[in-house]
């Protein structure tokens, strides 16, 4: 089947998200960069205006968003909600990370889904000329959450593990890679896309008033182990699962995860310090640009090496 021609694309951001808009932009002569005047009024609510408003008419419209915080998200669905309504042939809204993802289930009555919240937000968003909105997230935490968003929207659910294995096949060590998943959940959200590593899996087991992480199946004895989880905030989980892999005789231990969230600087615990046995803790820590505030604070930072989703963001503009 004849593919159809590749459209032209503009592509509006949120100030977190100008540098990766930047390297989207630049995969493709395509991609036209636009701007928004993101000001405030005195009391602090958005004072926002869309430059060009005219002159996107008829045209395929994207938005880059980047829900970091609660204080951002306002000013960004202003935006998000107006472009569609400004006549465009199509409008694609790319919100790489799906903060809320992880609280999609209820363990007791009262308890409060805030990924199904979000996701009803983002279903009402205004239908374009070129009919419903799609909405492109990576890793999402739940495959299962594409059913919280109604039939106003159309999520297409991207992932960074094409990078991760094009970045693990250029490591002098390839051969001896071993994936390892923290727990059952991760195996399952993304062991089929990695089956031509061995695996090994670990498993949370609650002693006492504790969970402690074990190791449940694989040998990760004299391999060069890479931990894989969609993302991380403290990192704690991620330090035992070294911790354990280290004592079943791994080499080498690294890490990836497509949202580098990291809370409160939890990012610096992980760092290379001076000492030795910093260094030997992980070799590599692969994050995606997804949360940009993270980026930012961890360049040129050992064992920190960011692979760009801009490449994959330019490919699925073009869906």
């Amino acid at each position: 089947m004849e593919k159809p021609n590749k459209k032209q694309v503009l592509l509006f951001h949120c100030v977190e998200s100008e540098e990766l808009a930047r390297k989207v932009s630049q995969q493709s002569d395509l991609i036209k960069l636009q701007s928004i005047n993101w000001r405030s009024f005195d009391d602090g609510f958005p004072n926002l205006f869309i430059n060009n408003a005219k002159e996107i008419r008829g045209q395929h419209v994207a938005f880059l968003a980047s829900f970091s915080s609660p204080a951002v998200i306002f000013e960004q669905l202003s935006v998000i909600f107006a472009l569609p309504r400004l006549f465009v042939a199509s409008f694609t809204l790319v919100l790489p990370f799906f903060p809320t993802g992880s609280f999609e289930r209820m363990e007791e009555e009262g308890d409060v889904a805030t990924a199904f919240t979000m996701a009803r937000i983002l279903s009402n968003i205004p239908v374009s000329r070129g009919g419903p909105t799609s909405l492109v997230i990576y890793d999402i935490h739940a495959l299962q959450e594409r059913f919280y968003f109604s039939d106003h929207v159309l999520p297409c659910f991207e992932t960074g593990m094409p990078l991760l294995k094009q970045r693990l096949h250029q490591l002098p060590d390839a051969d001896n890679v071993v994936i390892a998943f923290p727990d059952d959940g991760a195996w399952k959200r993304f062991h089929k896309m990695l089956d031509h590593f061995p695996t090994v899996v670990c498993a949370k087991v609650r002693e006492g008033d504790k969970r402690i992480v074990r190791l449940k199946e694989g040998d990760p004895a004299g391999r060069h182990v890479v931990i894989v989880d969609d993302l991380v905030q403290s990192g704690g989980t991620l330090i035992e699962c070294q911790k354990v892999l280290a004592a079943h005789g791994a080499n080498k231990v690294s890490a990836y995860v497509t949202h580098a969230v990291f809370p409160k600087k939890s990012w610096e615990r992980f760092v290379h310090k001076d000492d030795e046995n910093s260094k030997k803790a992980f070799e590599y820590f692969w994050i995606t640009d997804s949360c940009a505030n993270t980026v930012k604070e961890i360049a040129n930072k050992a064992p920190f090496e960011v692979i760009s989703l801009a490449g994959s963001i330019a490919d699925a503009l073009q869906i």
